[in-house]
């Protein structure tokens, strides 16, 4: 049995402003639209630390400090791989905000971020996130549909 496999590594980051408000970014591509938090892939041999800093950064104009691993989302891919998620958080950075061609980025209160038109499951990833009971977001095939679990 091969014990190896293809996998898709990203990260995400939710950056708190310490005042109630989380940062998000209206993200233009048509494969998962909507309001969602900066993030993207893992480059070849960087950290996942140094990728969630990347990204803010690409994205949003500010430089994170000391982001926290808070969860993990994955699912099995159609050519036999899998696509990993890591989820990290902080509420420390410096900079100017400034949106990228990724999207628009802006502050929102976190207690209203549900009004938004949020990307498919952001709000459960979301909830995982902020989580102290879980922290896995799981997808598995169930016949034709997707089943998803938090672990």
């Amino acid at each position: 049995m091969e014990r190896r496999e293809w996998v898709e590594l990203t990260v995400m980051c939710m950056v708190c402003d310490g005042q109630g408000n989380v940062l998000v970014e209206n993200r233009l591509k048509q494969d998962w639209p909507g309001i969602t938090f900066p993030g993207g892939h893992v480059e070849p041999g960087e950290s996942f630390v140094e990728a969630a800093i990347r990204e803010v950064r690409e994205e949003a104009g500010l430089t994170i400090q000391n982001p926290q691993l808070c969860g993990v989302k994955q699912f099995p891919l159609s050519d036999g791989g899998r696509y990993v998620l890591l989820f990290f958080k902080t509420s420390q950075f410096t900079g100017e905000l400034t949106s990228s061609e990724e999207g628009e980025v802006f502050w929102v209160e976190r207690a209203a971020l549900h009004t938004y038109p949020l990307a498919m499951d952001f709000g459960e990833m979301v909830r995982l996130m902020e989580s102290e009971e879980f922290s896995e977001f799981f997808y598995e095939p169930e016949g034709d549909e997707w089943r998803v679990r938090l672990l």
